[in-house]
């Protein structure tokens, strides 16, 4: 009789279990048969039988797929508990028929074969740190939202204020709208109300005040304007939190607290900016000053902290890093031959603040890195400049926390020399290629002389 053929694999993990997550139950797996297979529903007495199964299996390590936001809670009961967590959600799916019973098996299997790569997770301090900033971020979006429907309710009675102001809701603007809810029609009133700082004239802000005075967009405008300003409140309320937090990190970082005794320098105040000190606090965090790249700002630096943190070491190289953010090139190769090099698919909030440096960079007048900017633009068009250049930043970033290196902008002429040596090397490179000599070269219909 005829041999199948087979093929053994050693097991990397022993003592392994593999679990479903789903949004009413879990299926967990601690072996490949059917009796090794068991349904868990998601409630908080549940989880701690399922954990209670766990260690009666004598389990000490659990592979998970992360399915929305379903495996948070139990992700943290099974920590809670001393398990070794690997969450994955990138793996190649059982090609058998697909069910829950199937899926936990099958992760089971993989992670026993030591197949299966787990994805960054912060640590908790991160985590709580991430979660206030996230929600703040939100909030910042819906007073975005409201002070829009402010100026829409505005332009459609042909009060002008967005004219008039760059930002209807800064201080001479908000005088002006609490003056226009209060029933104040009279333009020149409500001119006088502009700071000495604004540069419209009074007679032009005037002018821009009169319209047709709609009862329903009134209402409007004060129902928004109200729910801009307890938006404001609530801000202020997450920045308290995020800097208690901040605070305690700091505390428990005395060699970076030491490393940050320069005094910040002074930054002008921009909307929607935390009312902590982000420089100050984020020195002593990491030990070295973030804002000093070219580019960043307050935003990407809050950004960095509450998604990353401290926790960049995890990441060995920063090759490992720009993968994680996905700003790396994702070669793809076939008969030796590359055809596809697109960085691949996925949002990353990280990665999209880098992105944001790197816009705000594209529109500076000067800098290393905006002749970087220009250059790959020239090449390959400015969205693929807008990522390589997000890359660079995450680079610099990677280095200045990981190795605590402080950042010394390049020197413009330094770069332009090593330009022009490089341009310099691919040319006669290329001419020794194609075999092209001095005498060859051609000058406006002229041969130039022999340079040898």
């Amino acid at each position: 009789m005829k041999k199948e053929n087979s093929i053994a694999m050693p097991v990397i993990n022993e003592h392994v279990a593999g679990i479903d997550v789903g949004s009413k139950s879990h299926y967990v797996a601690v072996g490949q048969s059917e009796e090794d297979v068991r349904k868990f529903n998601v409630y908080s007495k549940d989880n701690d039988a399922l954990v209670a199964h766990l260690k009666d299996k004598g389990i000490k390590t659990v592979a998970m797929e992360s399915t929305g936001s379903y495996w948070q809670t139990l992700y943290s009961c099974l920590q809670a508990a001393g398990f070794e967590v690997v969450l994955s959600n990138n793996y190649i799916k059982d090609p058998q028929r697909k069910t829950d019973t199937k899926d936990a098996r099958w992760l089971q299997r993989l992670h026993s074969l030591g197949l299966l790569k787990g994805v960054f997770i912060p640590s908790l301090d991160i985590e709580r740190i991430r979660t206030y900033h996230r929600q703040r971020e939100k909030i910042v979006a819906l007073a975005a939202s409201c002070q829009l429907k402010m100026q829409k309710a505005l332009r459609l009675m042909n009060i002008r204020l967005d004219i008039a102001l760059s930002d209807i809701t800064g201080l001479s603007g908000m005088r002006m709208l609490e003056a226009i809810v209060q029933g104040e029609r009279s333009g020149q009133k409500l001119a006088s109300l502009a700071h000495s700082t604004v540069k419209k004239s009074r007679e032009e802000i005037a002018d821009a005040l009169q319209g047709q005075w709609k009862d329903e967009q009134l209402f409007i405008l004060a129902d928004e304007l109200e729910a801009y300003k307890i938006y404001q409140i609530r801000i202020a309320a997450y920045d308290k939190k995020i800097e208690e937090l901040l605070k305690d990190a700091v505390s428990q970082l005395p060699v970076a607290a030491e490393k940050s005794s320069k005094k910040p320098s002074k930054r002008k105040p921009r909307k929607n900016m935390p009312a902590y000190n982000v420089e100050k606090l984020s020195m002593q965090y990491f030990g070295v000053d973030l804002l000093k790249v070219e580019g960043v700002g307050q935003s990407t630096v809050m950004t960095f902290i509450s998604e990353v943190g401290t926790d960049i070491n995890k990441f060995p190289t920063k090759k490992h890093f720009t993968s994680w953010l996905r700003l790396a090139p994702n070669n793809k190769k076939t008969g030796d031959k590359t055809f596809s090099t697109r960085t691949p698919k996925g949002k990353s909030i990280m990665a999209n603040a880098f992105r944001l440096a790197a816009n705000t960079i594209s529109q500076r007048r000067r800098g290393v890195l905006k002749n970087t900017f220009v250059r790959i633009a020239i090449k390959k068009g400015r969205a693929a400049a807008i990522t390589a250049l997000a890359r660079k930043l995450a680079e610099i970033f990677w280095i200045m926390t990981v190795k605590k290196v402080s950042y010394i902008p390049p020197d413009e002429h330094e770069y332009a020399l090593k330009i022009k040596e490089n341009t310099i090397r691919n040319i006669c490179s290329k001419m020794k290629r194609l075999n092209i000599g001095t005498e060859d070269l051609v000058f406006n219909g002229i041969a130039t002389p022999s340079l040898s």
